[in-house]
């Protein structure tokens, strides 16, 4: 008779450390890290919030809202746009919107969207002597003041509009009117009257003060609102958080150079369907941690997302005696030049340098897959064997076109690479290259059967 002695608590660790269920199976527990309220500003307009609705119906010529938010307040500046402005034209529009009514702040919160994160727009922010903070990747929530105020935007907006939803335009004052007029739970208060000691006129009234307030009086009043207020916002923020956090759990606390998984369900791979595709992908390098609950990782550059992600979207690479993390195969030399191998081909098209390959390289995930030029893909017997299974796909009269022997290799400057943080600015990419670890600074070749 066999006898394995503790098989429970060994095949509980086998689980726990298979690769292919990290990867396949969906997380049922609660979403990890505790809410991490921003700081409480202790004035109106110090701490603004922005952000963009994007594709909507065109309405005179403007199919994108700029939406600013006031932190203290809750105070809302609905500005359309006809398209996505560039960094420059943000700029404007922030001098105009922002600083011609309120002044400089001292924090803006944003996604990381192009506008926000460009390199223009961070040293114009610099030079105002503003600080510039992002949310993280697929995390809305960070940014939740301009989320929430999008939500009541577009509600309003849609309760209102024509059926044909081109009056928008129209209605926005009317949205931005109702929005700042109503009570808000945190303060007590409208937004309207935090920000200006006083309640807009909305209908005529029968009867009207036409009395003078002591300008003392009224300062000293509106003082007494900001107090009543920040203390009532405190409030509501312990209110929000011990809410939050029932449905949440505490994140683990990841150090630099530990392995995590990346869900897929935010993240456009080059599978034919997403249905099937992994629910994870990585396991990817912890590259450091940017606060209590969000941290950057090293990724493909293939990927061309952002790199700082909420906790709640990781999932730790449990390792123990049964973990099996194949390593990413090292390059291979072929007449002196470093090439990686490549599995099969996935998808063709004809692009403005002529007809390309999408390559699943050996060794690496569907996210680092990559286009290759046919000049460049030396794997006649996989191209064939592609265009057999796929014989209305571009290039299907020309197979014979890709060039080498029996192996699909492919130099390792079109093969997939792991760039180092956004947030370090731009270094050397030979740098970041040999710093790397393998799989994650060198690129694949082309090497095919």
């Amino acid at each position: 008779m066999y006898w394995w002695p503790d098989i429970a608590k060994d095949v509980r660790e086998y689980v726990q450390a298979c690769v292919v269920c990290a990867q396949s199976k969906a997380s049922t527990q609660c979403p990890a890290g505790l809410l991490q309220p921003l700081a409480i500003p202790d004035k109106p307009w110090s701490h603004i919030s922005m952000d963009f609705i994007v594709d909507l119906p065109p309405s005179e010529g403007h199919t994108v809202i700029l939406t600013i938010v006031d932190r203290f307040t809750k105070m809302v500046h609905l500005v359309p746009l006809k398209k996505l402005p560039t960094s420059k034209g943000l700029a404007n529009i922030f001098a105009k919107e922002v600083f011609r009514l309120h002044g400089l702040p001292h924090e803006i919160v944003s996604d990381r969207g192009p506008q926000f994160i460009s390199r223009f727009w961070r040293n114009f922010c610099s030079q105002l002597g503003i600080k510039v903070s992002f949310s993280s990747a697929y995390h809305p929530q960070s940014n939740g003041a301009a989320e929430r105020a999008n939500q009541s935007s577009e509600n309003y907006i849609r309760s209102f509009s024509s059926q044909g939803q081109d009056d928008w335009v129209t209605l926005l004052p009317w949205a931005e009117f109702a929005l700042n007029s109503s009570v808000n739970a945190s303060s007590g208060h409208s937004l309207f009257y935090v920000a200006h000691g006083f309640q807009p006129t909305f209908l005529p009234s029968p009867s009207s003060d036409t009395g003078l307030p002591d300008l003392d009086s009224y300062v000293q009043s509106l003082h007494k609102v900001w107090t009543l207020v920040r203390s009532n916002i405190c409030h509501a923020a312990v209110q929000q958080k011990t809410y939050a956090d029932r449905h949440r759990r505490m994140g683990p606390s990841y150090v630099p150079g530990q392995r995590v998984w990346l869900p897929t369900r935010n993240i456009k791979l080059r599978v034919p369907s997403m249905k099937f595709a992994p629910r994870y992908i990585g396991p990817f390098k912890v590259l450091r941690r940017i606060n209590e609950v969000s941290y950057a990782l090293y990724l493909p550059r293939t990927l061309r997302i952002p790199n700082t992600f909420h906790t709640s979207l990781l999932k730790p690479l449990l390792c123990n005696r049964f973990t099996t993390v194949i390593p990413r195969p090292r390059p291979v030399l072929v007449q002196g030049k470093e090439e990686f191998e490549v599995q099969s081909i996935v998808d063709s098209r004809h692009s403005r340098g002529g007809l390309q390959y999408l390559v699943h390289w050996r060794g690496y995930g569907p996210e680092e897959r990559s286009w290759v030029p046919i000049s460049d893909l030396h794997a006649p017997r996989l191209v064939r064997a592609f265009h057999r299974s796929h014989p209305t796909a571009p290039g299907s009269r020309r197979p014979e076109g890709a060039r080498g022997g029996g192996g699909a290799v492919m130099p390792a400057a079109a093969a997939p690479a792991v760039r180092p943080s956004q947030q370090r600015g731009r270094q050397s990419l030979n740098q970041a290259t040999l710093n790397a670890a393998p799989g994650q600074g060198s690129r694949p070749l082309n090497i095919g059967h």
